[in-house]
C-alpha cells in the first residue's frame, strides 16, 4: 500500500514539474525584451495640407479689363462677334481657338482687335518736398493766387457717320425695331426676291449657326458698322468676299422664321441700333 502511495506521489510531483516548464516558456515568449537603440525613434505621421489647385478658366487673367469678354451661358462665338461688331473668324485668332465651336462658360476672349505694341505707364513721381535745415527757421512762403475756376468745355457729341445706304429689298416693314424684342426691322416680300447689300463691305459670315436667324450674312462695312440679312432662302456669296453697294447677296426666304421675310439689323460698333435711321426715307 505504502509503495502505491509514493509510486502515486512521484507520478504527481512528474506532473507537476513538467507543467511548471511549460508555463515558465510561455511566459518568456510572450514577453521577449525589446531593444531600444537611440536615434531610431518613428517619427509622427504629418498630415497632408496640400490643397488641391483649381482649374482656372482660359484668359481669366484678363477678366475686367477693356476689349475682353467673359463667356455666359448660353453664349457662342458667332453670338459674342456680332454682339461686339467684330468676324467670329477674327475672334477666333486672336484668342488662338483651335476649334471655334468650343467655349466654356467663365473663358475671357479678347473682342477689340490686338495693338501693334504695348502701351507702357509710367508712374507719376511724387513732389519732392524741401526741408529747412535744422539750425535756420524755414520762411514761411505767401501762398500762390489761386486761379479762378473755369468751366471745362463740354465736348459736343460725336454725329452719327454718314452711311448713305440703301434698301436692302424693296418690302414694306411689317415689324419695327424694338431693343429687346426686335434687334432690327422686318421686310416683306416674295420667295426668291433678291437681297442687296446696303452699303460696300466685307462678308464676315455665311451660315446658319445662329438661333432664331436661318441662312445669315452679316456684312462689315467698316470698324463701326455691321449689317445682318437674316431668313434667306439662298446664300450668294462667301465669307471674305467684298461685296458692293447694291451687290445681290441672297434670295429672300423663311428660313427659321413662320412666313418670308428679310430681317434686317444694323449694329454699331456690336450694339443694335434702328436700321430706319440709316435708310433713306420712302
Amino acid at each position: 500500500m505504502k509503495r502505491v502511495f509514493f509510486r502515486y506521489c512521484g507520478v504527481s510531483l512528474l506532473v507537476a514539474v513538467v507543467l511548471g516548464l511549460a508555463g515558465c516558456g510561455s511566459t518568456n515568449l510572450n514577453r521577449a525584451p525589446v531593444e531600444e537603440r537611440p536615434g531610431r525613434t518613428m517619427p509622427a505621421p504629418v498630415a497632408s495640407t496640400e490643397v488641391p489647385g483649381v482649374k482656372q478658366a482660359p484668359g481669366f487673367e484678363n477678366a475686367g479689363k477693356i476689349g475682353y469678354y467673359t463667356v455666359k451661358p448660353g453664349d457662342t462665338l458667332l453670338k459674342i462677334a456680332l454682339e461686339h461688331g467684330q468676324s467670329f473668324r477674327d475672334l477666333a485668332n486672336w484668342n488662338q481657338l483651335d476649334n471655334p465651336n468650343r467655349i466654356e462658360v467663365g473663358q475671357v476672349l479678347r473682342v477689340m482687335a490686338p495693338l501693334s505694341g504695348e502701351v507702357v505707364i509710367k508712374p507719376v513721381p511724387k513732389p519732392v518736398v524741401a526741408v529747412a535745415p535744422v539750425d535756420q527757421p524755414a520762411e514761411t512762403a505767401a501762398p500762390a493766387p489761386t486761379p479762378a475756376a473755369t468751366a471745362a468745355p463740354v465736348a459736343p457729341a460725336a454725329p452719327e457717320p454718314a452711311t448713305n445706304w440703301i434698301w436692302p429689298v424693296n418690302g414694306s416693314v411689317v415689324a419695327g425695331f424694338d431693343e429687346v424684342k426686335n434687334k432690327g426691322i422686318d421686310l416683306a416680300g416674295k420667295a426668291g426676291e433678291p437681297v442687296l447689300a446696303v452699303a460696300d463691305g466685307r462678308v464676315v459670315y455665311v451660315g446658319a449657326g445662329l438661333r432664331g436667324y436661318g441662312n445669315l450674312i452679316i456684312l462689315k462695312h467698316d470698324n463701326v458698322f455691321l449689317t445682318a440679312y437674316a431668313h434667306n432662302r439662298a446664300l450668294l456669296v462667301k465669307e471674305d468676299q467684298t461685296v458692293l453697294k447694291g451687290q445681290k447677296i441672297a434670295e429672300m426666304g423663311n428660313s427659321d422664321a413662320d412666313r418670308v421675310k428679310l430681317h434686317f439689323e444694323v449694329r454699331r460698333q456690336g450694339k443694335p441700333v434702328d436700321p430706319l435711321k440709316h435708310l433713306p426715307a420712302r
